[in-house]
């Protein structure tokens, strides 16, 4: 048996589910494998760190660098879940430098910010892509034909199985609706311009997820003239009866977002609600226009598309059923399964290598943080900013957390660097 040791910042939302998916699935006795992993901080909620136990593997919470070290110089293969959490970073960078299988899963695209250090990439055994839409990022293109054995894809998305299937109503009337995050750097900033486009009388979009920016959503709207269009239904535990009350998925989403496997999409299409999304590389991956969904590039291309599904209800329910089939053959937990093993295997027909994290990311906070930036130019040594960045990534700037300057803040307040970085992008929100 292998030993696998999994480390992460923690255990929530996607990754929490997909690494308790990958050990949950079936052994095959020819190449069974033992699953360790190393959660950073204190998991908000216990459901993943259960389920991964429940399935045979084990977790250490938080645990001491020494600690960290042991685990690492005992396992078969060393994986890592990657985004550029500080957590992780600064975890990498105090961990003793020793020969390891480096395996990386990567959860996110890359293609913009945060792009994925390309150091990282060349000291993996194996670097595994969560969409084929990462192959498109700049810093991965370059290194495709030079790594292109050591590349692929596994997606973390998956494990519809708690989830009804499509109903096959063809008589319900039009239910619009969003289900994600309402934070701009994830839904598109002009959200409420593709909505307002829209011309049916009484036309409503429910609002699942957190109430970030409701403030501004309903001033949009507000201006827009569509006082009563968004309803909104805020965080949920109980996913599929609030989607259950849609057949109409709006997933617009910001054209720089970091996502890749998309649960939230993902999910909708497995209940059979059709989603309309943006031509944007991670979608187009997961959306086939007009057979599981609807690919649009403007406001009126997406009132377009609803009037279509409004008017051709039958049409509808055979696309969100095809998108249903679709989506639960194409993203099970035991495909994911089979291709980790696969990778595994490989990976153990190579000797350990000593992998120096240091080399990859720098020596302090604020290097850390810069290693992953799109554009490190832009922040100055003095703490000044020179913005040359479009609109729309600019939120990703912003953000509180996804390892944004205030996320690495958090954990080094003393870096003086981090500090005029934060201070100067605070004055721009």
């Amino acid at each position: 048996m292998i030993t696998v040791l999994h480390i992460t910042p923690h255990l929530g939302g996607g990754v929490g589910k997909a690494l308790s998916s990958l050990i949950a699935s079936v052994q095959e006795d020819s190449f069974p494998v033992w699953h360790r992993v190393i959660c950073l901080e204190q998991p908000e909620k216990s459901q993943f760190l259960e389920q991964i136990c429940c399935s045979g593997g084990e977790v250490i919470i938080a645990p001491d660098s020494l600690t960290i070290d042991e685990l690492v110089s005992t396992a078969d293969i060393v994986q890592l879940e990657w985004w550029n959490h500080p957590a992780t970073i600064q975890c990498l960078c105090r961990m003793m430098p020793q020969p390891i299988r480096l395996l990386v899963w990567c959860h996110v695209s890359g293609l913009h910010n945060p792009i994925i250090p390309p150091k990282l990439m060349n000291i993996a055994h194996r670097f595994l892509f969560t969409s084929p839409c990462s192959f498109e990022a700049q810093q991965v293109s370059a290194l495709a034909k030079v790594l292109s054995g050591r590349l692929a894809v596994v997606s973390s998305g998956g494990g519809f199985a708690d989830l009804p299937e499509p109903d096959g109503n063809d008589r319900a009337p039009l239910a619009v609706g969003y289900f994600g995050s309402l934070n701009f750097a994830k839904l598109h900033p002009d959200y409420i311009d593709f909505l307002s486009a829209v011309n049916i009388p009484d036309f409503k979009v429910r609002l699942i997820g957190d109430l970030l920016n409701r403030e501004v959503l309903e001033r949009q709207s507000a201006h827009a003239g569509r006082v009563e269009m968004l309803d909104f239904r805020g965080y949920s535990a109980h996913v599929a009866s609030e989607l259950s009350a849609i057949n109409i998925l709006a997933y617009l989403l910001n054209p720089y977002h970091y996502g890749t496997a998309e649960n939230a999409l993902l999910e909708a299409m497995a209940m059979g609600i059709v989603p309309v999304v943006l031509d944007n590389p991670c979608e187009r991956h997961i959306v086939e226009h007009r057979r599981t969904g609807f690919i649009v590039r403007s406001p009126d291309e997406f009132a377009e598309a609803i009037n279509w599904l409004d008017h051709n209800p039958r049409e509808r329910s055979r696309i969100g059923a095809q998108a249903a089939a679709t989506v639960r053959e194409r993203f099970s937990p035991a495909r994911m399964a089979a291709s980790f093993r696969t990778h595994y295997a490989a990976v153990m027909n190579e000797q350990k290598q000593i992998a120096s994290f240091r080399a990859v990311f720098g020596e302090t906070p604020d290097e850390w943080f810069l290693s992953c930036q799109s554009e490190p130019e832009i922040f100055q040594g003095d703490g000044a900013i020179h913005l040359s960045m479009e609109r729309w990534s600019f939120f990703n700037l912003l953000e509180k957390t996804k390892g944004s300057v205030f996320h690495f803040l958090e954990y080094f307040p003393d870096a003086i660097r981090l500090q005029a970085w934060a201070m100067r992008l605070e004055a721009l929100r």
